[in-house]
């Protein structure tokens, strides 16, 4: 096995979202740093955190994550944080522009697909992604099996 690089060392996830994955056709994807509270991001460096059923809305001009799951940090004193409270999302202008224009197609939503740190800081992946029908997720359940069998017929055969 090759050895990671110092920035893939360091670009640990904290969180994927495994159900993005599974239920929309994921088109583009942006890096965004989330702004937290203190007691969020050690909550997070214990892995305290969940992504199912998160998303992201552009509300006037700025992007906002929602449904992200944040329990409350182990060692809290009197400062707590609301578990599911929206979070802002850190993009550049001309990349919430985009954005704007993209989801205000018919069917577009943007979906956190996974967290990480990177160089000390908290960061989001979020796609630009169009859900999937039901037929497309059966087929992408078909083909993910169909490669199963065949990489275990090949192993067999070795």
């Amino acid at each position: 096995m090759k050895d990671k690089t110092e920035r893939e060392k360091a670009q640990t996830n904290i969180a994927e979202n495994r159900k993005a994955f599974h239920d929309y056709h994921l088109l583009e994807s942006f890096e965004a740093g989330v702004a937290l509270l203190g007691t969020e991001v050690k909550a997070i460096r214990e892995g305290r955190v969940n992504l199912r059923d998160s998303f992201a809305r552009i509300d006037d001009g700025e992007v906002f994550l929602y449904n992200v799951n944040i329990s409350p940090y182990s060692h809290r004193g009197y400062a707590d944080h609301e578990p599911l409270r929206r979070r802002k999302l850190l993009l550049h202008k001309n990349e919430i522009q985009k954005l704007i224009g993209k989801t205000v197609e018919k069917g577009m939503t943007l979906v956190p697909v996974r967290m990480y740190f990177k160089n000390g800081k908290v960061k989001v992946a979020v796609s630009l992604a169009k859900g999937k029908k039901d037929y497309d997720k059966r087929e992408t359940l078909k083909r993910r099996e169909a490669d199963r069998e065949t990489r275990a017929a090949i192993k067999s055969h070795r």
